[in-house]
Parts: structure tokens; C-alpha cells; sequence
């Protein structure tokens, strides 16, 4: 399932070319605080992944809201 979920958010990231030539800039709309720049668009995309899975970690530790993406629901659930 988390798998499902970076792949899933990843294929929503938006990436931007910085003036200047200073490079790319990768953000997925949504989540808060998810974004990455980089030399070059491959090493953009490497870098928002690893900033996505570090943020979903941290997330779950702290005990924040994830938001669900596409049916895809990483929050722990209360048992009844």
C-alpha cells in the first residue's frame, strides 16, 4: 500500500523549470510541504521522492493526517 501511495503521488507532481537555469523545481499539489529542487529534472524527481517518503514517515510518527490519494488511505485506524 505505500508503495501504491508515493507511485500514486508521484504521478501528480508538477515540476517547474527555474529561471535563470538554476534548475527544476518538483512539488505534489495537496501535500503540504512536499517539494525539491534539482540540477536536472532526473535528479528532481529522485529528490521529491525522498522528501515524500521522509514526509510520510515523520507524518505517520507524529500521529498527522495523511491525506488519502486516490482511494489510497495510509492513517491507522482505530479499532471499535
Amino acid at each position: 500500500m505505500l508503495t501504491a501511495y508515493i507511485n500514486m503521488a508521484m504521478s501528480k507532481a508538477h515540476y517547474e523549470i527555474l529561471p535563470d537555469g538554476e534548475g527544476y523545481l518538483g512539488k505534489i499539489n495537496g501535500l503540504q510541504g512536499v517539494w525539491a529542487n534539482a540540477d536536472t529534472l532526473e535528479f528532481c524527481r529522485e529528490e521529491l521522492r525522498e522528501v515524500l517518503e521522509e514526509w510520510i514517515l515523520i507524518g505517520l510518527k507524529m500521529g498527522h493526517p495523511i491525506p488519502a490519494i486516490e482511494g489510497i488511505d495510509l492513517n491507522m485506524k482505530e479499532a471499535a
